[in-house]
C-alpha cells in the first residue's frame, strides 16, 4: 500500500514537471513569437529609412507653424516694389505705404531688422544678409542667375544655395533669394489676424476697448468683422462644422429608421421562415462589410460631391450595424411580456408595439447614441472625399501646406465637437433612458 502510495505521488510529481515544462515553452514561444513579429516591423515597414528621413528642423518648423504666424517682407526684383504682409498673402497685406516696425525703407533701400543683429537690407541690386557669428552675405539676381558672395570656407547646413536659388535659415528668420523675388519671413508667436484683419477698423483693439465700441452701439459691426474675417472665413468654418453634424445626425438617424423594421425580419423569435432571416442577416453583413470610405467614393461617382453623399454613406454602413445590433436585441426580449399583451386581444402590432418595444428601445437608443457620436468623426473624413463639411477645409489646408495655424484651428474645432456631441449623448442617454437629468 505504501509503495503504491509513493509510486502515485511519483507519478503525479512527474506529471506536474512535465506540466510546469510545457507552460515554461509555451511562454518563452510567445514571447519569440512577438520578438519575430517586431523584427519583421522593422525591417517590412523600413523603420531604419524612416528614421534617416525623419527631419527635426521640419517637425520644429511644422510646431512653429502650428502656434505662430509669418511676416513676409517680399521684394519684386524686376520693379523693386517691396510689400509686406502676414501669412504672405493678399488679405493680410500691410495696407500701402504701412509696413512693420522692424522694417524701415529709404529710397531704394529696405531695411529689415530681423533682431540679435541679425540684419537683411534690400538694395537697389544687391541683397545682404549680415549674420552674427558668421559674416556678410550677398546675393545679386540677374537674368542669367544669382551672382553669390559667402564668407570664405564651407557653407553651413542652413544655406542651400545654387544658380538660381538661395536659401538661409536661421532662428531669426528666412531668407529666400530667386531671379524674380526676394522674400524675408519672420515668426511671430499668436494668430495675428484672427480676430480682424489690418483693414479692419478693430485691429489691435484689446477686449476692453473692444467692449467700449460695442456698448456705444458697434457691436453688429464688430461682430461682423469678425465673422466675415476674409483671411479666416468664420462663418464658412463653421457652417461647415452644421454639415458635419448635419451628416452625421442624417446617416445614424435614417440608418436607424431604415435597420428597426427589417431587424425583426432578421430576429429568430418574430420571423420563423429561414430564407426570410438568412436573406436580412446577409444583407446586414454585405452593407456593413463595406467601409463607409468606400461607399462614399461609389456614392459620390453615383450622385457627385456633397454632404448628402456623405450622409448616404454612414445610412448604409450603419443600416447593416444596426440591423444585426437590433436583431439581436429583439431576439433577446422577454416573451412573458408579450404573452400578457396577447392575452388582452391585442393584434399583432399592439403586441409589437407594447410588449416588444418597450423593452428594447433603451437598448436601441443607447446605440444610436452612440454612433451618433462616432459618426461625427467619421463624417470627418467622409466629407474630406465628398467635398463637404469640416474635413475638406481641413483637406485643403494640408495640402496647401500654407498656414498650419489653420490646420490647427480646424483640429480644436474637431475636438470640441467631438467633445459637444459626447456630452449631449451622454445627457440624452440619462434622460431618455434612465430619466436622470444630472440634478441633485
Amino acid at each position: 500500500m505504501a509503495m503504491a502510495d509513493m509510486t502515485s505521488h511519483t507519478g503525479s510529481k512527474q506529471a506536474m514537471e512535465r506540466l510546469f515544462q510545457r507552460k515554461r515553452l509555451v511562454t518563452f514561444g510567445a514571447f519569440a513569437a512577438i520578438a519575430l513579429y517586431f523584427v519583421y516591423i522593422f525591417f517590412a515597414f523600413d523603420v531604419a529609412g524612416l528614421m534617416q528621413r525623419a527631419s527635426a528642423d521640419n517637425a520644429r518648423a511644422l510646431m512653429a507653424d502650428t502656434v505662430s504666424y509669418k511676416v513676409h517682407v517680399t521684394r519684386d526684383n524686376r520693379s523693386g516694389a517691396v510689400s509686406s504682409a502676414i501669412e504672405g498673402h493678399r488679405k493680410g497685406r500691410y495696407p500701402e505705404g504701412t509696413s512693420p516696425d522692424w522694417v524701415e525703407t529709404a529710397g531704394d533701400i529696405t531695411t529689415i531688422d530681423l533682431g540679435d543683429g541679425h540684419v537683411v537690407t534690400y538694395g537697389p541690386e544687391t541683397i545682404t544678409y549680415d549674420i552674427p557669428g558668421y559674416g556678410l552675405v550677398s546675393a545679386t539676381p540677374t537674368r542669367q542667375g544669382i551672382v553669390q558672395d559667402f564668407p570664405a570656407g564651407d557653407l553651413p547646413d542652413w544655406i542651400n544655395a545654387s544658380k538660381n536659388r538661395v536659401a538661409i535659415s536661421t532662428d531669426a528668420g528666412r531668407l529666400t533669394v530667386t531671379r524674380n523675388r526676394t522674400e524675408v519671413f519672420r515668426y511671430f508667436p499668436g494668430w495675428e489676424i484672427f480676430w480682424f484683419t489690418l483693414d479692419s477698423p478693430y485691429h489691435g483693439m484689446g477686449p476692453v476697448e473692444l467692449g467700449g465700441h460695442a456698448l456705444s452701439g458697434e457691436a453688429a459691426e464688430i461682430f461682423d468683422d469678425f465673422w466675415n474675417n476674409p483671411a479666416w472665413l468664420h462663418s464658412q468654418v463653421f457652417w461647415a462644422l452644421f454639415e458635419t453634424i448635419l451628416m452625421a445626425f442624417l446617416g445614424t438617424c435614417g440608418a436607424a429608421l431604415v435597420a428597426l423594421p427589417l431587424a425583426f425580419l432578421a430576429a429568430r423569435n418574430f420571423t420563423p421562415l429561414l430564407m426570410i432571416r438568412f436573406a436580412a442577416r446577409r444583407l446586414f453583413d454585405f452593407v456593413r462589410g463595406v467601409d463607409a470610405l468606400i461607399w462614399t467614393i461609389i456614392l459620390t461617382r453615383a450622385f457627385g460631391l456633397g454632404p448628402l453623399t456623405g450622409a448616404l454613406a454612414i445610412l448604409i454602413t450603419d443600416t447593416g450595424s444596426f440591423g444585426k445590433l437590433f436583431s439581436e436585441a429583439l431576439e433577446n426580449v422577454d416573451k412573458k411580456q408579450i404573452e400578457g399583451i396577447a392575452s388582452t386581444g391585442a393584434k399583432p402590432l399592439q403586441r409589437y408595439r407594447f410588449g416588444v418595444l418597450p423593452q428594447v428601445v433603451p437598448v436601441l437608443l443607447s446605440q444610436v447614441l452612440y454612433f451618433l457620436e462616432s459618426n461625427t468623426r467619421s463624417a470627418t473624413i467622409i466629407g474630406a472625399i465628398t467635398g463637404g463639411g469640416i474635413g475638406l477645409l481641413l483637406t485643403q489646408a494640408i495640402i496647401t501646406q500654407a498656414d498650419w495655424e489653420k490646420v490647427t484651428y480646424y483640429i480644436v474645432l474637431i475636438v470640441i465637437m467631438v467633445i459637444v456631441m459626447d456630452w449631449l449623448s451622454g445627457w440624452l442617454r440619462r434622460r431618455l433612458i434612465t430619466g436622470d437629468d444630472g440634478g441633485h
